[in-house]
């Protein structure tokens, strides 16, 4: 579904649309994909890029655009490239890709977040958990455990 312009004039700037942008969604949610998998609070975000928590909300929910500079500033901070927040994005024309909820609101049975793994909570505790195994051979025993386990077909 293609989000709506409404037909109330503006002063300059861009029409006001009825949805997030499919590339602000998408963008706020690799935000929120990649402070989570750090284990960092909205507010310690907010307060390293100079923000407040509900700002740092707004912008993952894909309610307001993150512009170039401050997207420069976040990929310091979650110390990634800024192509980190365009990665997986589809590659048809995204602005005519079918709207996704926001991050956090409820969405109706076999949605994308249902089918991404990397968009479950129970995902990122695994990543979090497992990177606080302090033995780097323990971690790579459970990673190939983990493997095995994935390749098990009983029978």
């Amino acid at each position: 579904m293609q989000a709506k312009v409404r037909d109330v004039k503006r002063r300059g700037g861009r029409p006001k649309i009825d949805a997030p942008s499919p590339v602000d969604l998408h963008v706020g949610s690799r935000v929120r994909l990649r402070r989570t998998l750090l284990g960092m609070s909205q507010e310690k975000l907010g307060n390293a890029v100079g923000l407040t928590f509900q700002q740092i909300q707004k912008y993952e929910r894909g309610a307001n655009r993150i512009g170039a500079s401050r997207l420069f500033d976040m990929s310091r901070v979650l110390d990634v490239p800024v192509q980190f927040f365009f990665d997986d994005m589809p590659v048809e024309n995204p602005v005519a890709a079918d709207y996704r909820p926001p991050s956090g609101a409820p969405e109706p049975a076999g949605t994308v977040s249902e089918q991404d793994p990397m968009a479950k909570r129970e995902t990122l505790e695994l990543v979090r958990t497992y990177y606080r195994i302090p033995n780097a051979n323990l971690r790579r025993k459970l990673f190939d455990l983990a493997k095995a386990l994935a390749n098990y077909s009983p029978g």
